[in-house]
């Protein structure tokens, strides 16, 4: 274990634990250090390189963080100008490493529908038009992207813009969404947790399934079944057919993304939903 001086993560964890030494812990993405004070207690300092998405999590963490009833980290300190937050480490390991297949992996996904139905519950809105009208726009602008760089034909484009009609069209129900919701973000152990708040924001409650149905369940639908068991409610006829149109979003942005970042398993992913939709 090693301490980094002039790393601002490391600064902010010194301004108020005092003395710590870095954890090494290669599941964490590389802006995330794991540290631990001198009374053994393990903490994660993160920092963040846009300060919308710093201001993002910073809001989420101080105001819906109670929601979620000690499943999530506890936010200990920040600093404005390097963009960086301090929380508390939640014990357990990472969701994504339990074996697939395992009652493991189904108990993740049941205590994962339960911790989200309460946030949902605890924050949810009127059905409404204009959380539709948003997401169409931006689905638009995906597919515009999409088109310019020539990733998709007239055929799917054509597919695209009718999921980018019928969310314009569409009322929704609205609460606080994690919009990164899946094992990764998940530690399971004694107790279940959620971490990563940097996307979380007032959205359409139906599209926190979205990853975790295009990337997850269609493969595996038990655990579908094992998440909405532990959320309380099944998804009806009209949940279940904006659940598709919140997959165009998923094809596009992967195809898009993929395609700036140069990552081909993330192109494939958004050819593989663009496929599946209808």
């Amino acid at each position: 274990m090693t301490t980094v001086a002039d790393d601002p993560r490391i600064q902010l964890a010194h301004d108020f634990l005092g003395a710590v030494e870095v954890v090494p812990d290669l599941l964490l993405p590389l802006r995330v250090v794991r540290v631990v004070d001198a009374g053994g207690r393990h903490f994660v300092a993160k920092q963040h390189a846009e300060q919308d998405r710093y201001a993002r999590e910073l809001h989420a963490y101080r105001t819906w963080g109670t929601h979620l009833n000690g499943h999530a980290p506890t936010l200990v300190g920040r600093h404005d100008a390097t963009r960086t937050i301090l929380m508390t480490a939640l014990a357990g390991n990472r969701a994504d490493t339990v074996a697939p297949g395992s009652p493991e992996e189904e108990l993740a996904h049941h205590e994962a529908g339960h911790v989200l139905g309460a946030l949902h519950r605890a924050t949810s809105m009127p059905r409404g038009g204009a959380v539709g009208v948003v997401l169409a726009q931006r689905l638009q602008g995906w597919i515009d992207q999409a088109v310019q760089a020539d990733l998709i034909n007239t055929a799917e484009r054509n597919l695209l813009n009718h999921h980018a009609a019928v969310l314009d069209n569409s009322l929704m129900d609205s609460a606080v969404c994690h919009l990164d919701y899946q094992p990764r973000n998940w530690l399971v152990g004694d107790a279940f947790g959620i971490c990563d708040f940097e996307h979380m924001r007032l959205d359409a409650r139906i599209r926190d399934f979205a990853r975790l149905e295009f990337r997850r369940w269609q493969a595996a639908p038990h655990l579908r079944t094992a998440f909405l068991d532990g959320y309380g409610r099944p998804l009806n006829g009209s949940e279940r057919h904006l659940l598709e149109s919140f997959g165009a979003i998923e094809a596009a942005t992967a195809l898009v993304k993929g395609h700036k970042e140069n990552a081909l398993t993330l192109s494939a992913h958004g050819r593989t939903v663009l496929s599946r939709l209808t």
